[in-house]
């Protein structure tokens, strides 16, 4: 029995793919070994029945719960009854598409956590940044595909942080080049996104940090005429945490050189960062994105909240 958890869909199908090809080399045979539950829809007991339940004819079954964090803490005894003496017949994985455990969101451990052995659960990382960049490189090298480093970073500012949309924006991006194409870089990026999107997107964040107001939200009004607020908010989010990196690193005495190979950003941007605002202000600029996020998850209004954000971002204090 198997609890992966983590809030990247694709790691979750990721691993889920490892386990079904480990468990059905022919993928036919999972077919019929094969059952996938939804976690928002059925109960825990109902969830160890079924993994109770023997093969037809003889073998393995799999037992898949997409969305478990929805599972209800009834019967959460008879789950980790189960977990303690599991059916041999059968694997039982649950999959839940955010993380568990107590963090800025969560309060305390999801009962699952606290009902399950730690040897089942498994903690999928929240990739950002370079490594989350370094990730995508290697997952579509295994499919064939060679992303440049310069291509993976912008799509990253692009296409956000969510690891399916980013693979399905390198195998547009690659089949913009040609149906044979195989490779993937800042000419195929540019020809799914559009130059004048890019465009506008490095406006707005040159805007904020000008601290333009005018021309801010002008470029930003253009963009959420096509584009997601949420796509948007990652970008503005993105911007400030590497300025804030920045900076804290100037605090401590690292040079500009030193920093740029640090973070693999050009000279020439280190050498403006650093001659931004303090770390004590761009932190409070990044505390105001998490809780605009917070407020957009909670059914808020995602355009007027970002409208009043950038204004926020743009003032002097």
């Amino acid at each position: 029995m198997l609890l992966f958890h983590g809030p990247d869909a694709q790691l979750l199908d990721d691993a889920l793919a490892l386990v079904t090809r480990g468990l059905f080399p022919d993928p036919s045979s999972a077919a019929l070994g094969r059952e996938v539950l939804d976690g928002s829809q059925t109960e825990v007991q109902a969830v160890v029945t079924s993994a109770m339940t023997l093969p037809l004819m003889g073998g393995v079954r799999l037992v898949v719960v997409r969305h478990a964090q929805a599972l209800a803490p009834r019967s959460a005894a008879a789950l980790g009854a189960y977990a303690r003496d599991p059916n041999p017949a059968t694997r039982l994985v649950l999959l839940a598409d955010e993380g568990l455990r107590v963090s800025r969101d969560r309060r305390a451990d999801h009962w699952l956590v606290q009902t399950l052995p730690a040897a089942a659960i498994v903690d999928l990382p929240a990739r950002h940044g370079r490594e989350l960049s370094g990730w995508l490189r290697e997952r579509t090298a295994a499919e064939g595909l060679q992303v440049s480093e310069e291509a993976a970073k912008l799509l990253l500012e692009w296409a956000g942080e969510d690891g399916a949309t980013l693979l399905g924006e390198v195998r547009k991006a690659a089949l913009a080049g040609g149906a044979d194409n195989r490779s993937v870089g800042v000419k195929e990026v540019g020809a799914i996104v559009g130059e004048h999107r890019l465009a506008d997107v490095f406006e707005l964040t040159r805007a904020v940090q000008r601290r333009d107001v005018v021309l801010a939200l002008k470029t930003l009004e253009r963009l959420l005429a096509t584009e997601e607020p949420m796509r948007m908010l990652v970008l503005l989010t993105r911007d400030l945490r590497v300025a804030w990196t920045v900076q804290t690193l100037v605090e401590r005495g690292q040079s500009s050189a030193e920093i740029a190979r640090a973070l693999r950003l050009p000279p020439a941007v280190v050498e403006t960062l650093s001659r931004g605002e303090p770390p004590a202000r761009l932190a409070e600029k990044l505390a105001r994105c998490w809780d605009v996020e917070r407020r957009v998850k909670s059914s808020g209004e995602p355009c007027a909240e970002l409208t009043l954000l950038v204004a926020d971002l743009c003032a002097e204090r």
